[in-house]
């Protein structure tokens, strides 16, 4: 079956979904890394990418944005003058009434007859102000590490800005 656009999750509907316990089937987690880079160094500069509305974030774009954002400051700054962590589990649950289409559908399908739907994917609830995405690293990357926070976004269902925690470019 096709994959359904990112547009249909997007908003907020209904109470959360995520007592897995209950549930038969859930797909696996996407992720496959929440802490990238050098771990152990303590950088002067601190990012953060921070959402500006509240929107549901599926974890198939919070992977690319991970690998966006990745990709771009580890080819700048190498594979040890970064930190990259990613702060938010998608744990919600997403469902789906999958419905037939084509010719003798109506005879597969059964409408909205028992419309519950069954879990294709998991889902990050955010706020507005919420840190999804953090980033450290030395005052010669200060730019390079923007422009991968923005990269990241670009990902993202909503609008985005980077905020400068600690330090600056003048340091």
């Amino acid at each position: 079956m096709v994959r359904k656009p990112a547009r249909m999750y997007r908003q907020i509907k209904g109470q959360a979904y995520c007592r897995r316990e209950y549930m038969g089937g859930v797909p696996g987690g996407r992720i496959s890394q929440f802490d990238l880079g050098n771990m152990r160094f303590d950088f002067p500069i601190v990012m953060s990418l921070v959402i500006e509305e509240p929107c549901q974030i599926r974890d198939i774009s919070l992977e690319a944005a991970r690998i966006a954002a990745n990709r771009f400051i580890q080819k700048k700054a190498g594979a040890m003058g970064y930190h990259l962590k990613l702060l938010l589990y998608p744990h919600f649950v997403i469902r789906e009434n999958k419905m037939a289409t084509g010719a003798g559908a109506d005879r597969v399908s059964s409408g909205m007859r028992g419309a519950f739907g069954k879990p294709v994917g998991t889902a990050v609830r955010v706020k507005s102000g919420q840190k999804l995405m953090m980033l450290r690293t030395n005052t010669a990357f200060y730019d390079d590490a923007k422009e991968a926070l923005w990269r990241a976004g670009m990902k993202l269902p909503s609008p985005i800005h980077v905020v400068v925690e600690q330090g600056s470019k003048e340091l």
